[in-house]
C-alpha cells in the first residue's frame, strides 16, 4: 500500500540523513520510527478525510431511500382498501434501485483502495451485502471466495457473518457454516450475536438436527436474553418443531432471503372503509 511505501522511504530518508550528520545510534532510531508513524498517520488522516465524503454520499443516498420507503409503509397502512401486493412490489423495486445506488456509489471509493488495505476489504464487504440484497448470489460467493488472511470482505459486523454462514447452507455445506459460527460469534456480545444464533439454530433445525438446534438456543437465552429464542427452546423441548420461527428477529432475519416476511398490513378502519365514523 503506497502509505506504508512512502512511509517507509521518509524513515529510510531520515536514517540515512542522521548517519551522515553522526548522530547517536539511539537517535537514529528513534528519528526513522518518528518519521514512518508521523508519516503513516498523515496520510492516514488525509485519506480518510477525503475518503468520508465518498462515504457520506453512499449513506445519504441509503438514508434518503430508506425513508422515503417508510413514507409508503405508512400511508398504505393510513389508507384503507389499499392493493397489499401492489405496495409490496412497490418496496421491493424501491429497495432495488436503493441497493443498485449504493453499488454505483462504492466505485467513487476505489481511488482510496490504492492507500489502504483496509479500504480494499471496506469496500468488499459493502458489495458483498449490496450484491446479496440484489440477489446475485452469484457475485456474493465469488467475494466470499476471497476471503483469507487481510484479504476479502470484513467479517466485524453480524450481518457479514451471516450472510456467510447462510451461502454455505444453501450450497449444502452444513460443516462450513458450523466453523464460520464458532469462529465469529465469540466476537458478538449479547444482543449482538442474535442474528447468528438464530440462524445456527434455524439451520440446525432444517437439516433435522433439533437436539443441536437447542443447544445453541440455550447459550443464545443466556447470552442474549431474546424471547424468540426462549419460546423456540421451548418448542423443541417439547416436539414442537413445526412452531419454530425467527419472526421475531425482524427485518435482519428477512433480509437473509431465507424465509419470506409477512405481507405489509394495513390499519383497521371501523365502518364502511369511507368514513372513520362509518357513515
Amino acid at each position: 500500500m503506497l502509505s506504508l511505501l512512502i512511509s517507509a522511504l521518509v524513515a529510510i530518508a531520515l536514517a540515512s540523513a542522521s548517519n551522515a550528520l553522526q548522530y547517536r545510534t539511539g537517535t537514529t532510531v528513534f528519528f526513522s520510527i518518528a518519521g514512518f508513524a508521523g508519516t503513516f498517520f498523515l496520510i492516514g488522516f488525509l485519506v480518510r478525510k477525503r475518503m468520508s465524503k465518498a462515504q457520506a454520499a453512499l449513506q445519504e443516498s441509503m438514508e434518503t431511500a430508506q425513508r422515503r420507503m417508510q413514507r409508503k409503509v405508512q400511508q398504505f397502512q393510513n389508507k384503507p382498501g389499499g392493493n397489499v401486493k401492489q405496495i409490496q412490489r412497490q418496496l421491493e423495486m424501491d429497495q432495488q434501485a436503493m441497493f443498485k445506488q449504493g453499488l454505483e456509489l462504492t466505485k467513487g471509493l476505489e481511488p482510496f483502495r490504492k492507500w489502504s488495505l483496509l479500504t480494499g476489504r471496506q469496500i468488499a464487504t459493502m458489495r458483498l451485502q449490496f450484491h446479496y440484497q440484489l440477489k446475485e448470489f452469484d457475485k456474493v460467493d465469488e467475494i466470499l471466495a476471497t476471503c483469507g488472511f487481510l484479504r476479502g470482505p470484513l467479517m466485524m459486523e453480524p450481518m457479514s457473518v451471516a450472510m456467510r454462514m447462510a451461502r454455505c447452507y444453501k450450497k449444502n455445506d452444513l460443516e462450513g457454516a458450523k466453523k464460520v459460527f464458532k469462529r465469529h460469534i465469540m466476537w458478538f456480545r449479547g444482543d449482538r450475536g442474535a442474528l447468528l444464533y438464530g440462524l445456527m439454530s434455524w439451520i440446525y433445525v432444517k437439516v433435522g438436527e433439533p437436539d443441536e438446534a437447542r443447544r445453541v438456543l440455550l447459550k443464545a437465552k443466556e447470552s442474549t436474553g431474546v424471547d424468540t429464542f426462549a419460546r423456540n427452546w421451548e418448542h423443541l423441548s417439547n416436539d414442537r418443531v413445526k412452531s419454530f420461527s425467527n419472526a421475531g428477529l425482524g427485518d435482519e432475519w428477512y433480509s437473509l432471503y431465507l424465509e419470506n416476511p409477512p405481507p405489509v398490513k394495513q390499519q383497521r378502519v371501523r365502518g364502511n372503509g369511507r368514513n372513520p365514523r362509518g357513515f
